[in-house]
């Protein structure tokens, strides 16, 4: 299933990403516009630390109207080593670094009409090490046992979906039950 670009245009430019429109050939005698964000790729971790705690963080989304709590995560520089990117983002969020980070997935987050693809890492051997958080940025950071994460996934606390994946891929990697009722 080959598709054709024909043209495509940038749309509009802004700080975190870019709008294009592709007219793409879908077959022979069918062509169609498409929008694209064209979004640098990114990283999330599931910072796990020697007590069993899932570190989380709490900010307000504004395209969402709300705070929300969700694993720590951002863009990567353009060139960079996602591994590099997960322990940059890890300092500046909640103020540690990972001694290991191992990748448990990859997603694309909105295929049907973004380019980002997210890095899932695992974050083990978590020490202080903070930089400073983005000028746009308040986060608030909770730590929550791995007891409850499971349990916050599915009682609809978390609304995050790269969250929602991020909790899963480690429930799946390490075993965890749900101990919700």
């Amino acid at each position: 299933m080959a598709v054709q670009v024909i043209r495509s245009e940038v749309k509009y430019r802004g700080r975190a990403f870019q709008v294009r429109v592709d007219e793409v050939a879908v077959r022979p005698g069918l062509t169609t516009r498409l929008d694209i964000v064209d979004h640098p790729h990114s990283v999330m971790m599931l910072p796990l630390d020697a007590e069993n705690q899932v570190w989380f963080v709490r900010q307000y989304r504004h395209a969402a109207g709300q705070v929300l709590l969700e694993l720590p995560a951002g863009t990567l520089k353009p060139g960079e080593d996602p591994a590099k990117a997960a322990n940059r983002e890890l300092q500046e969020e909640i103020g540690m670094r990972a001694e290991r980070l191992e990748e448990i997935a990859s997603f694309y987050l909105a295929p049907g009409y973004s380019t980002e693809l997210m890095h899932v890492f695992m974050a083990t051997g978590l020490s202080a090490s903070p930089l400073p958080q983005d000028d746009d940025e308040d986060i608030a950071i909770e730590r929550v046992p791995i007891e409850r994460v499971l349990a916050l996934a599915g009682s609809g606390a978390l609304q995050d979906a790269k969250s929602l994946v991020g909790v899963l891929a480690a429930a799946r990697r390490l075993g965890w039950r749900d101990s919700a009722p």
